[in-house]
């Protein structure tokens, strides 16, 4: 496989480095730089989303039709890889990467016209209502109610590690509307406005101190059947949909800058063999799932879904980012285990303990614990693997 950049391609990357350059201001790049997860407050994130918006880059993967740039895998690779070197703040991917393509594929044209400019501008902010108490990774074993009533449902239950449920006005959620048959026969893919009365979100508190999560409590909340995607009983075919896009690759531009960080913070480590030893074994996976997830935009680009390929990166790449995180934390010794939750904020006058590299850490590796966990545990994905590929 050629992974030479043909000149559009270069052209294309010139055009990138100049508008971060131009417009990714040094807030926004501290708030990249002290991101602890995936997520970014959206005080944060929507600041920088509504700049790509006003470019057309706020969703790199949608197509022309539905307000997106309409660009080629390739182009798509480049604009993750420059954004993430740039240190650029992640935007939020409950819309954009997930619902978004699936209101494409799944949606009304009324619930297309109406909800994808919400996503693209950030006037709708969406979290994900999958997981319950006792139906985590076992998703089709959900037991969240809803009762039809007329042209309503009737929700009845709760949703548990809902991130940045208290900062979103949008829910997009699997309910359960038949107990007959298979489990997964009974699910149904609902729209919901977090606004509605009966819902009341409760904060979670994450192994890093921090307020990402939420379990999300539903009490004969009424919401119109209008707001279903697809056909009732027939969510299990929408939620798998939505899972390859949160599952999917991008993961290796990424776990590059982080090595670099970690490299350049390590200082006497290095000459540790042992420790040499490992970020070299890290190195290599981080090119491993490079070249994989190069040779997935090839599928992609014939206009296939990433499929089973969305399972095994989902799994190298969580894999792979916990060992960085592992190894970030040795780096930074002592300093790792100072909690400084106000240090890391984007903006603060407070003067760190220890180095500026080591502030996010140990938040980071705290945070991370949960990535080879959330998007379907890795040990789900490795089941995927070898049913589908491996025909085992």
């Amino acid at each position: 496989m050629d992974l030479e950049l043909a000149p559009e391609d270069l052209a294309f990357r010139d055009e990138v480095r100049a508008f971060l350059a131009e417009n990714l201001t040094p807030e926004l790049r501290a708030v990249g730089e002290r991101q602890t997860s995936v997520f970014v407050e959206p005080r944060h994130s929507l600041v920088w989303q509504k700049i790509l918006h006003a470019r057309g880059w706020a969703a790199p993967s949608w197509p022309k039709e539905y307000g997106g740039p309409g660009w080629t895998e390739m182009q798509r690779y480049i604009f993750a890889a420059e954004c993430a070197r740039a240190r650029a703040p992640n935007l939020a991917p409950m819309g954009l990467r997930m619902v978004g393509p699936v209101i494409m594929a799944f949606g009304t044209p009324e619930q297309k016209a109406h909800y994808l400019p919400r996503i693209l501008s950030g006037e709708d902010y969406w979290c994900q209502g999958y997981s319950e108490p006792g139906a985590g990774s076992d998703l089709a074993s959900l037991q969240l109610q809803a009762q039809s009533d007329g042209d309503d449902y009737v929700l009845s239950g709760s949703k548990i590690w809902t991130t940045h449920a208290q900062f979103a006005n949008r829910m997009f959620c699997l309910v359960r509307t038949s107990r007959e048959g298979k489990p997964q026969a009974g699910i149904t893919f609902l729209l919901l406005d977090m606004a509605s009365p009966g819902i009341t979100v409760r904060p979670i508190i994450t192994l890093a101190g921090e307020h990402e999560v939420n379990q999300v409590f539903f009490e004969n909340v009424r919401t119109p059947k209008a707001n279903r995607l697809g056909e009732e009983n027939q969510g299990w075919t929408v939620a798998k949909h939505l899972l390859e896009f949160e599952r999917g690759g991008g993961s290796a531009p990424g776990l590059k800058v982080q090595l670099g960080r970690v490299e350049a913070m390590a200082g006497d480590l290095m000459d540790d063999p042992h420790y040499r030893r490992r970020l070299a074994e890290a190195q290599i996976a981080a090119e491993a799932i490079d070249i994989s997830e190069r040779r997935v935009l090839s599928a992609l680009a014939g206009g296939r879904n990433p499929g089973p390929a969305s399972s095994m990166l989902k799994t190298q790449g969580t894999e792979a980012m916990q060992r960085i995180d592992e190894l970030a934390v040795a780096a930074a010794g002592a300093y790792a285990g100072v909690d400084q939750p106000g240090a890391r904020q984007a903006g603060s006058n407070l003067e760190p303990v220890g180095p500026q590299e080591s502030l996010t850490a140990m938040a980071r590796y705290l945070n991370n614990r949960a990535a080879s966990i959330y998007g379907g545990s890795n040990e789900i994905q490795r089941d995927i693997i070898a049913r589908l590929v491996l025909g085992l």
